[in-house]
This record gives structure tokens, sequence and C-alpha cells, in this order.
């Protein structure tokens, strides 16, 4: 892994979302140098399916050789940044580095968004980045190297990343809108700005939450890549390196660190790309799904033999845990329309049409057959653009669960 270097040593860091996940790991890896990290978070009391606060969050910081100052904060709410900043301040004696992890999700179409969830979004994502950069700029414009980092994705606008969520496209971008327009702004005064994103899935308690299981955890990799990327970025000039949106494996290797099997969850499992980013299947960071076309051609029953299996595998459990309803568009050899409905009693699966399906998926048979015998991921099929999905982005998640249940009954 990044070696700590000494670099943050006595820098003070202001982290939103600092309790749990990225923003805790970036947090422990300064804490390693002697940093001072003021932890701004709402959890001030453990939530029952997520594990830490920002109280445990600061004693593991303690422990890891930092200091930490940890503020219940709501980043929409102007005078409580304020006044966390200029406590911050008042302990600390001033802010070095500005971390904007704090981040909300709702992978849902247009139709599926109740405007709650929409203001959250973007008043949390690019509302809250906004107002802890405007917050902090006045200290950081007196630091030594001050540097602001946005987990924020490259400003990708192929329509892929906007169709199925667009709320949650345009409030992460407002992130990445930040970077733009304010590493510009203040490269003259010295003030780093910078984005930085995954390569691929990275693997925390909130995804968890959020319907991946152990299945999805294979094909992830750990917050230390997130955390080792953003030391090496804290660490540089930040007059000599502003306005990038940098991808952690690409950082990682710049600086000599090769070996990047070490952050993979499961070593040498296939990972998943994450969003935003196009990547082709000849891409040398990630292994490609198996083409569409390793399933046989030759025999033109094996959709109904696979949904008759299928059928043996649905239970109330299982429909307790997706609660969603899955139309399949297919073209190819076995072209037709099939469904799975997970929505009440033991579920349902068979030929035909949903009136209302959760989520749409129009893909190629063999590419379908592979998916549920394991041989495909259909995360990384959609990536790889050869799996379209309409609607519920989080269901289509879940039905991961399925696959991975229904490959181990073939096996």
């Amino acid at each position: 892994m990044a070696a700590n270097t000494g670099a943050l040593a006595g820098k003070t860091l202001f982290i939103s979302g600092a309790s749990r996940g990225i923003g805790k790991a970036i947090a422990l890896k300064a804490a390693k140098d002697g940093a001072n990290v003021v932890i701004a978070a709402k959890t001030a009391t453990a939530h029952p399916k997520l594990p830490g606060t920002i109280y445990t969050a600061a004693e593991e910081i303690k422990q890891a050789g930092g200091e930490a100052l940890p503020c219940v904060v709501d980043i929409r709410n102007e005078e409580q940044v304020k006044s966390t900043v200029d406590e911050a301040v008042r302990k600390f004696g001033g802010i070095d580095i500005l971390v904007n992890n704090a981040s909300a999700i709702s992978l849902t179409p247009t139709l599926k968004t109740p405007m709650k969830t929409y203001d959250l979004m973007n008043g949390i994502n690019a509302r809250g980045t906004y107002l802890c950069s405007q917050a902090c700029l006045p200290h950081l414009l007196k630091a030594d190297n001050p540097h602001i980092l946005n987990i924020s994705p490259p400003l990708n606008l192929n329509p892929k990343w906007f169709k199925g969520h667009v709320a949650y496209t345009m409030a992460k971008y407002g992130m990445s809108f930040c970077v733009l327009g304010m590493s510009e702004e203040f490269k003259d005064d010295g003030v780093a700005v910078n984005a930085l994103w995954p390569r691929t899935a990275i693997w925390t308690a909130a995804m968890e939450m959020l319907g991946g299981g152990g299945e999805i955890k294979e094909s992830c990799r750990t917050v230390d890549i997130m955390s080792d990327a953003a030391y090496v970025i804290l660490s540089r000039n930040s007059r000599d390196f502003t306005g990038n949106f940098a991808i952690d494996d690409e950082v990682l290797e710049s600086a000599g660190v090769n070996d990047l099997d070490q952050y993979a969850c499961v070593p040498g499992s296939t990972l998943l790309p994450d969003f935003f980013l196009d990547v082709g299947p000849d891409h040398p960071k990630l292994k490609d799904s198996q083409d569409s076309s390793s399933s046989s051609d030759s025999d033109n029953e094996k959709i109904p033999e696979a949904f008759t299996a299928l059928k043996t595998l649905l239970t109330e459990q299982l429909v307790n845990e997706v609660k969603a309803s899955y139309q399949f568009n297919l073209s190819g050899s076995e072209q037709g329309d099939w469904y799975i409905d997970l929505k009440s009693g033991a579920g349902s699966a068979g030929q035909g049409t949903l009136e209302s399906p959760d989520c749409t998926m129009a893909l190629d048979s063999n590419l379908f057959l592979d998916m549920f015998a394991g041989k495909a991921n259909s995360t990384t099929a959609f990536m790889m653009g050869k799996l379209k999905i309409k609607g519920d982005m989080m269901a289509a998640m879940k039905l991961e669960k399925l696959m991975k249940k229904m490959s181990k009954k073939e096996q």
C-alpha cells in the first residue's frame, strides 16, 4: 500500500461524512501521520444497520496517532457548518485540507424520485460541497499547501450515466462542477481543488445496506485504495496539482504502487467498474464478463429451461429481501419477453410482460443465460454497454443475489 511519509503531520483535515466508509478511511490514513481530523457528520448515535458514529471514529483516529474533533453536522445547514469550522480553527489553529466526502444516493428514475429525495441528494452532494468549501476557504487561503478534495466522478456527459437516475447524477456532478470552477478560481492562490473517484465498486457498510450482499463484495475493492490515493494527492504540492479528476488506481500507479490486487476484497476476483467511467472489454484494469456469444446457439430451449429452474428458487424470504419486479426483453437466438415478479407471496416468473415492472432489462438471450449461470455479471455487462437497464438501478443490483443462487444450483 502507499506508505505514510509524514507529509500530513500536524495538518488539520475537515472531512465531511467521516464517521464511516471512505471518509473514515481517509481520516485514519492521515491520523497515522499525526494529523488533526475534524469529523463532520450527522451520526452521533449508532445506526441500527450501519456501524460507527463520530465518537467511535474519533477514538479510532486517536488510536492511529492523530487528534480528532467529532462534530454533529448536517452539511446542508449553513450555521452548523460555519460554527464547526470556527470550532476547528479555535482548537487546531486553522484548516489545511477539506475533503468533501459526504454524499446521498438514490438510483431511481424520474417518476420514482420524490422531490424530498431530489432535495436531499442535491442538498448534501452539490450544496453541501459548495457550502463546506466556502466556509473553509478563508482558512485554506492562509494554509501552507492547502487542498480541497471532492469524492466525485469525472464529468462524463454520456447519456447512459443520466438515464435511470437523473437526480443522482445531477447531484453528484454538482460536486464535480465545484472542482471544475474552484480549481480555476483559486489556482493563483495556491489552493488545489481536485476530485477522486474509484475505478471499481468500493465495499462499504452503506453499500451492504443498500442491497449488496457477499456476492457483490467479492467484486469490490476495499476503502483502502481510496484512502491511499487520497493520501498521495493531499501530499502533493497544491500549486502543481489542481483541477484534476483523478482515478484511484491511476494515482497509486503514478506513485509506484503496482500491486492493485492487494486492494481487492477477494484477490484475483472479477471487479465491477464504478459508475460514470466508460470502460471497454479490453480495459487493462478490469476483467470483462464473458462475451454473450459463449453460450451455445444450437439449442433454442435454454431460456425456458432457465426459468423452469428459476421458479424452484422463488420463496417468500427471497421476495422479502428483494421486493422488486423485473422485465427481460431478450434479443438474439431466443428473443422474447420474460419476467420475474418478487413483489408478493412466493413470487412468480415466466414468459410474458408485466404492467409496471420496477426494472426492465434489454439484452441478448445468450448473455442472459451466462448471467444466470454465473459466467457473466449484470453490473459489468451494463457498464460495458451489453445490457440496457431502465427503471430502479438498486433493484437491478439486488437481482445479483438471485443470479448467484441460480448459478450455485446449476453447479
